[in-house]
């Protein structure tokens, strides 16, 4: 695989951050951080997205892999770009808006589902097809793209959870956007940083035992 990845691989999962406030992002960003889980998706849905990117970057540096999630256009992309993302998300893979994404340098990963989704975001050069969303099928689904695309990176995200972790590694992820699970967003609104910080180290714990 590309040297590009490495950072991705290394990191393994990467928390899909979905907050109401930029102040509640930075916070979740923190108690994730804390308990062991070190990528940070901040998504587009949250408000003042570029400004958490680049607060999270100017606090943590290269001790955390930081990213922006939901691109849907490409002012998007280059606000991100601008605030220092490291890689770019998009839910799914429009020519342009992947085109526009890939023009930036950064890591880009967009959506698919059925293999000519994933035909076509490899055709256009991504770094990661993002399996989205991958609990509609399961590690099971995973791996049997794995047949026609043995060499895809490919990052579920959807129905990842402690439980299942080392079952989506075994299918072939390269890493794994975790939502709900770990960036759950009713301890977000109600600021349960202690809550978020044990779901974060339940993941950190479960990558740790699948990589023994």
């Amino acid at each position: 695989m590309s040297d590009r990845l490495d950072r991705a691989r290394t990191t393994g999962i990467l928390a899909v951050l979905r907050a109401p406030s930029a102040e509640l992002a930075l916070e979740a960003s923190e108690a994730i951080i804390r308990g062991g889980v070190t990528g940070i998706e901040v998504t587009f849905s949250t408000p003042d997205a570029p400004a958490v990117i680049r607060e999270l970057i100017a606090r943590h540096g290269d001790a955390a892999y930081i990213g922006a999630g939901t691109v849907t256009t490409p002012e998007q992309a280059a606000l991100a770009a601008d605030a220092g993302a490291e890689f770019l998300v998009s839910p799914g893979t429009l020519p342009a808006l992947t085109r526009s994404m890939i023009d930036t340098g950064r890591i880009v990963m967009t959506g698919a589902m059925t293999p000519t989704e994933v035909m076509g975001a490899l055709e256009l050069g991504v770094d990661v097809v993002k399996i989205f969303p991958a609990s509609l099928g399961g590690p099971s689904y995973l791996g049997a793209l794995r047949g026609p695309f043995p060499d895809a990176p490919l990052m579920p995200t959807g129905g990842v959870s402690p439980d299942n972790l080392a079952a989506w590694f075994a299918a072939g992820a390269v890493a794994v956007g975790a939502g709900g699970d770990l960036a759950n967003g009713a301890s977000i609104k109600a600021s349960d940083w202690a809550d978020i910080e044990q779901r974060a180290a339940r993941f950190a714990a479960a990558l740790a035992t699948t990589r023994a």
